[in-house]
């Protein structure tokens, strides 16, 4: 599994444990490592952005006795902004571990899935299913996600390879705080023209998400359907997390694109500073 350190990555992690798998949790710092020693649990230093050490998961990975049941590739990063104010190279490090890096970790691991007839459990989004203003980095990653996981779906079913996606709504993460104190720095550093077109609307914006942040599941609901998708029979393609992913990737297949424009908009309104007209 990668992206353990915290969060959902870390509810997974000791819910697989308990269920009985030994659980080889990537963690980027060694201190994380301390903190997910519990039984079932090998914690390994992985940075999915970094070829040396995907080749030494993948070789562990191989020098270990029993089957490899499952990869979940659950590492990323959340960074919202209009897409004219993120710089290109915070747009390159989104991809590259939002996108790249579960592709790097699924090439280095397939020739042993392949062998145990395994699966890939990709975690995605709600928002790879309808972007929000300022979601277009994160939910472009988590679209580009989605593209791939159906492409792999119907590659390695007849090879004995299921593919399954998970898509959480809001979710009680570190994660999420993190990306709206990111939001707010890149607020802050943008020149007084964009600031003047989406100042409001990233206030907004951060609002919503707090108050979903808040309102939303645990990590240990989202490991629930995590260890669901590894060990189900007969998995579906799509897992979601939430009422509010549920509803939301439903109304995504449904309504027309202006209707949702509409509904995003009128979703955003009420969190507008209340001296600005959204």
């Amino acid at each position: 599994m990668t992206g353990a350190s915290t969060g959902i990555g870390a509810a997974s992690a000791r819910e697989l444990a308990h269920r009985g798998f030994h659980v080889l949790a990537g963690v980027r710092r060694v201190r994380d490592v301390g903190t997910l020693r519990d039984p079932g649990i090998e914690p390994v230093i992985l940075d999915i952005t970094q070829p040396g050490h995907i080749a030494e998961l993948a070789a562990r990975v191989g020098s270990r006795a029993g089957k490899l049941r499952a990869l979940v590739n659950n590492a990323a990063i959340s960074v919202n902004a209009p897409v004219e104010a993120l710089p290109l190279e915070e747009w390159r490090r989104l991809f590259e571990v939002n996108l790249f890096g579960h592709v790097a970790v699924t090439q280095a691991l397939l020739p042993t899935l392949l062998r145990h007839s395994g699966r890939v459990i990709n975690i995605s989004s709600v928002g790879g299913k309808i972007a929000m203003p300022t979601f277009g980095p994160y939910a472009g990653t988590k679209f580009a996600l989605e593209a791939v996981s159906d492409a792999l779906r119907r590659e390695l079913a007849p090879q004995g390879v299921q593919v399954v996606v998970v898509e959480p709504g809001g979710i009680r993460t570190e994660m999420a705080d993190r990306g709206i104190a990111t939001t707010s720095r890149l607020a802050e550093r943008m020149p007084p023209q964009q600031r003047d077109r989406y100042g409001a609307l990233v206030q907004a914006v951060m609002s919503l998400t707090a108050a979903g942040t808040t309102g939303g599941r645990s990590a240990e609901d989202a490991a629930r359907v995590i260890a669901k998708a590894v060990t189900a029979g007969k998995p579906r393609t799509r897992y979601t997390v939430g009422r509010d992913a549920a509803l939301l990737t439903r109304l995504s297949r449904i309504l027309p694109d202006r209707m949702l424009d509409r509904i995003a908009a009128a979703v955003l309104r009420p969190h507008y500073p209340k001296t600005t007209a959204a």
